[in-house]
């Protein structure tokens, strides 16, 4: 096993930690209320817990060893950002957006509850993300630290970013883009939660100044298009298993994708590029910046 896929292990593990205990027991409402229980509260765990690359609390975790932030600080952070991005998995799995049978290996929340319950569970997931990032408590977190990171989280997966992209994709659905147009369209739907989840913790580390703060923004906004761009790449090469989600999906819908755009040669080539960019803004820096490096490479290099 490599440093950094020995390093993302260890990162996954604690976020699924932090995750398990930051969502709501459903065997203590089960207990309150002597009924049965509502299956919102198991669609909002399987949604959350059923798998996953944890790519964006790494990312998170990466950055605080970059910035010398004790991991725990940033905890709570990094389980808000993962919730959100459960959230918006299970919204777009809906039959009224990408109308979704699998999501990462296993049936999607609206296929294993209903529709209905999932629609709640991504409704509850979204809001519990900001509730627990306004109720740390980690007295090295300031309220303007706090505010800080709610606003971060909020342009990146509302109007201003994720919530965007995906409308401007459903509105895509049969249209050519040009190059600009498919690289803004995931820059705000997958790219802007990837940078958050990289600039979350510059809002604890008054010590991080200006231009390291851009540094890390070029490189957050290179790798969040890269991850899009691989995974569109893997739509089309990889198999259902592998991917634990419909091979195929995109182009079955008519999708605009970077293979479909480029060619599958010209994807990865541009893949390359992405990925030869993003690094750039790092040049220079410590190799306490080697992790976010190395996850760079880890993105171009996956197979799932």
């Amino acid at each position: 096993m490599t440093d950094i896929e020995q390093f993302l292990m260890q990162c996954r593990s604690r976020a699924d930690s932090v995750v398990q205990n930051v969502l709501p027991s459903v065997d203590m409402v089960i207990a309150s209320n002597g009924k049965s229980g509502t299956r919102l509260y198991e669609a909002m765990h399987y949604a959350v817990t059923s798998g996953g690359k944890r790519i964006r609390p790494c990312l998170t975790y990466a950055t605080c060893k970059a910035l010398g932030i004790p991991f725990e600080q940033m905890d709570v952070a990094a389980a808000a950002i993962e919730v959100v991005h459960a959230y918006s998995l299970v919204h777009d799995d809906l039959p009224a957006m990408d109308d979704d049978d699998l999501r990462r290996g296993k049936p999607t929340c609206h296929r294993k509850f209903d529709e209905a319950t999932a629609i709640l569970a991504g409704d509850a997931l979204q809001a519990l993300a900001f509730t627990l990032l306004a109720e740390i408590e980690d007295p090295a977190i300031s309220a303007q630290n706090k505010i800080d990171m709610l606003v971060l989280l909020g342009k990146a997966s509302g109007e201003a970013g994720m919530a965007a992209g995906q409308a401007i994709d459903l509105e895509a659905v049969g249209k050519v883009l040009s190059l600009q147009e498919l690289e803004a369209m995931h820059r705000l739907k997958t790219g802007r939660l990837i940078h958050a989840s990289i600039l979350m913790a510059t809002h604890t580390r008054e010590s991080c100044d200006d231009e390291l703060k851009q540094r890390l923004s070029e490189f957050a906004n290179e790798i969040g298009l890269l991850f899009q761009i691989v995974d569109d790449i893997l739509d089309v090469v990889s198999d259902t298993e592998t991917l634990g989600k419909t091979q195929g999906a995109d182009g079955a819908r008519n999708k605009p994708t970077y293979p479909a755009l480029l060619g599958l040669d010209g994807a990865r080539e541009h893949a390359r590029l992405t990925h030869h960019k993003a690094l750039q803004p790092l040049n220079g820096l410590g190799p306490q910046f080697e992790e976010l490096r190395q996850i760079s490479n880890f993105i171009i290099e996956r197979t799932h």
